[in-house]
């Protein structure tokens, strides 16, 4: 399913909807480049669930864990300085596999590691090219039928 979006609101909005049919076990991978809206679309996500954190990036810290109201957990892993097997093992991603919903910005760095996992989401957010296109984004989401 491929979705444009014109601005930040319109992308929390579609992460919203993809929330509403989480139910606690997928892996939902996020592809696309820096300041593309990875995060933002996650912090719709996450609204929508009840998330009661401030939804940010975890570039720095690998992993944030959102506390909400449902009965899942969230977890959202930024694999942006992961290059290898080691660093991945190195962050526990594993551990949580089955244990919530998985959210992981720059899975194109886990790629491989990605492909015996179940109910994996892909998400790709990219820039629509153009003079007035400034804020447009086209989101391609696989492994979901409909919004």
């Amino acid at each position: 399913m491929i979705i444009t979006s014109s601005s930040s609101e319109e992308t929390e909005i579609i992460g919203e909807k993809l929330g509403k049919k989480l139910t606690g076990n997928e892996i939902i991978c996020f592809y696309g480049d820096l300041g593309v809206g990875k995060t933002t679309f996650i912090r719709g996500l996450a609204r929508n669930i009840n998330c009661e954190d401030l939804v940010s990036s975890p570039t720095f810290t690998i992993l944030h864990e959102y506390n909400n109201n449902n009965k899942f957990k969230i977890f959202h892993f930024d694999m942006y300085r992961v290059t290898s097997f080691d660093d991945l093992e190195s962050t526990g991603f594993f551990d949580f596999i089955n244990t919530g919903v998985i959210l992981i910005e720059w899975a194109e760095n886990i790629e491989h590691e990605l492909n015996n996992l179940k109910n994996i989401i892909k998400i790709n957010i990219q820039k629509k090219v153009g003079q007035n296109f400034e804020n447009t984004r086209i989101i391609e989401i696989q492994g979901v039928d409909n919004l």
